[in-house]
């Protein structure tokens, strides 16, 4: 969910001088991604290589829009077995195990039918809410705890009907992918954005930090392409991740549904959040607990947030208008 977007018009140098900013651009998983680094033009062909290879390999592995991943693969096999996957996704799955086990299920990468059934997956897309029965039916489906994992051999396990849906950590794990290959080819200095998860480090080559504008709810995919910004942020060495609930939504009988699904209801969420951002050292841990403090609503994903030091901004939706709650890291970090 892009609620975070990079600011163009700042840092980018427009002399012959090195070093300069090169800024490369491409798509993949479903979304577009950026990446602007400090170096010299000669590179910039390889790099874009690399990148788009990083990228579209995770997304071998870890779509559900693709009937052929890895992941659709597990998530089409029989009931009660063992299915052997790539390293990296069953790293990740992992991952969203423990943040899942640690939220109490609010996060929940098994969410998966749900997300279906709502119309906001791969399947056709069904633009009215579900009757109650179909909803309890999928969500019989779903529990983190009913998958299982065999490290030794990176097995999952397929409990039968359970379809794991990465969309919230799979952007986050691409960006740190390609920040570690950027290290490797001795770029140190760089800002990467892949559907709005963003991380930078070093700095531009004038030493200030990368911008980062985390965008307003309403009214911000202006005509002309600028950002609509609620904060700019100075991002050395961290990573954003979002969530918002403003972009892919459908409205009935009056009342409005975001793509946001509570896991443990099988419903989208009805809270008051309109968007939530989290810094975190890497993207992978960034983008998913975003959407975990958006499940678990203001004052639980604050609570949860402050007991772990972690950084979080919530945008809220009121009857006047937007206000802001964050946690003390958050504060900081905007000079608060």
């Amino acid at each position: 969910m892009a609620v975070i977007a990079l600011i163009a018009s700042l840092g980018l140098c427009a002399c012959s001088a090195h070093p300069q900013v090169q800024v490369l651009q491409g798509e993949s998983m479903g979304s577009g991604w950026t990446v602007r680094y400090v170096g010299d033009a000669e590179s910039a062909a390889a790099v874009q290589a690399g990148v788009q290879q990083r990228l579209d390999q995770v997304d071998a592995q870890m779509s559900t829009w693709k009937p052929q991943s890895d992941l659709s693969r597990y998530n089409q096999a029989t009931a009660e077995s063992w299915v052997e996957v790539p390293v990296d996704l069953f790293q990740v799955i992992a991952a969203a195990l423990k943040l899942a086990a640690e939220t109490g299920g609010a996060y929940d990468p098994s969410v998966g039918p749900l997300v279906d059934l709502w119309g906001f997956g791969p399947t056709p897309a069904n633009r009215a809410p579900p009757d109650a029965a179909t909803i309890a039916d999928m969500r019989a489906r779903t529990g983190w705890q009913l998958i299982r994992l065999d490290p030794t051999t990176h097995r999952v396990w397929q409990p039968g009907g359970s379809r794991i849906d990465l969309s919230s950590i799979a952007p986050g794990f691409a960006v740190d992918q390609i920040a570690q290959f950027l290290e490797s080819q001795g770029h140190h200095d760089f800002l990467i954005e892949v559907g709005g998860e963003v991380r930078g480090q070093g700095s531009k080559p004038d030493g200030t930090p990368w911008q980062v504008a985390i965008q307003r709810p309403l009214d911000n995919d202006r005509a002309d392409g600028e950002v609509d910004a609620q904060h700019v942020v100075g991002l050395v060495d961290a990573a954003l991740g979002s969530s918002g609930d403003y972009r892919h939504f459908f409205e009935d009988g009056g009342r409005r549904y975001a793509h946001r699904i509570d896991p443990r209801t099988g419903y989208p969420l009805d809270n008051n959040v309109a968007s939530v951002t989290v810094m975190s050292g890497k993207c992978q841990d960034a983008d998913p607990l975003a959407t975990a403090l958006s499940v678990l609503g203001m004052e639980q994903g604050l609570a949860f947030a402050e007991k772990r030091g972690i950084a979080v901004l919530y945008i809220l939706r009121t009857p006047d208008g937007f206000e802001e709650r964050m946690s003390p890291g958050f504060a900081a970090l905007l000079g608060e």
